[in-house]
């Protein structure tokens, strides 16, 4: 995942807005990789829990969503 790098939230995961994110403060998600979990988050609510999956699953998800 391309984007833009945030900095390290309490979790200590460290973020990244996907590319595809406006810049207008729009609809922005935010990602950081585990290796064993990856972590999706809305980047205008940081306070809520983010969703994790395995990373078998996000790749799915993201070869489904760029077709």
């Amino acid at each position: 995942m391309s984007g833009e790098k945030t900095k390290p939230g309490p979790d200590s995961l460290t973020w990244f807005k996907s590319s595809y994110s406006a810049g207008d403060g729009g609809e922005c998600v935010e990602v950081a990789v585990r290796p064993t979990t990856v972590h999706v988050r809305d980047s205008k609510d940081t306070a809520r829990a983010p969703l994790a999956v395995d990373p078998t699953t996000w790749a799915a998800f993201i070869e489904f969503a760029t077709r």
